[in-house]
């Protein structure tokens, strides 16, 4: 038999969170974007991220009325939470694997390697300080509304945030090849909407290691 501990408030807060989350993601596994007329589901059954095993995959019908802007704004949100995802997924394994920046987070003396891992880095005895959230909060409000979207309105696609300046040898790429590194980050930022939920969950399971579960087993 098994046996759970007690549900706290912050562990169904959490959890809630979490189921939220993934409700408002379930469009993720909707196809991507190209320029269509119609408004009928076969716009987007052949879209990029339409691919096997699921295929086309909208168990919500959010697509079901969808126009081309609504699918834009849907896929533009896709793009943008699996990018966040992926940095928060590398940024566990990065931390918890014990590599911390050098130096002091504050003027006191709190050194980055005492800062604990997960939640616990923002909320607890031994987070960073408020201040320290504080500026963090600010510099995401500032990426948010000036950097990280199509501010010449020159973008190719949703998710395209070069506005003329951060190429990376985007444009020496040919329209297949171009078509392929979409799909990659597409499905690279499902995963990892997947699997930062995962840690997240595993995190309120008490005495459960998020990272390394099987590394204790012989």
């Amino acid at each position: 038999f098994f046996s759970f501990p007690a549900l706290t408030f912050k562990t169904i807060m959490m959890k809630l969170a979490i189921i939220s989350a993934l409700v408002a993601s379930t469009a993720a596994f909707a196809p991507s974007v190209l320029p269509k007329a119609t408004t009928s589901l076969n716009a987007f059954e052949a879209e990029l991220g339409a691919q096997e095993p699921l295929g086309f995959y909208d168990p919500l019908g959010l697509l079901n009325t969808a126009d081309q802007a609504k699918f834009d704004r849907l896929r533009y949100v896709e793009v943008k939470h699996g990018r966040i995802a992926m940095l928060a997924f590398v940024g566990n394994l990065v931390t918890r694997a014990g590599l911390h920046l050098p130096g002091n987070i504050d003027l006191s003396g709190t050194s980055f390697d005492s800062i604990p891992d997960g939640y616990a880095a923002i909320s607890g005895p031994d987070a960073i300080p408020q201040e320290g959230l504080g500026q963090l909060v600010a510099l995401v409000g500032i990426l948010e509304l000036f950097v990280m979207k199509d501010v010449t309105g020159n973008a190719e696609f949703p998710g395209d945030f070069r506005n003329g300046a951060l190429d990376f040898g985007w444009d020496t790429f040919g329209p297949k090849t171009q078509l392929r590194k979409r799909g990659i980050e597409l499905n690279n930022g499902r995963a990892a909407m997947l699997g930062i939920l995962g840690l997240m969950m595993h995190e309120q399971i008490e005495g459960n290691p998020v990272v390394g579960l099987f590394l204790n087993y012989n």
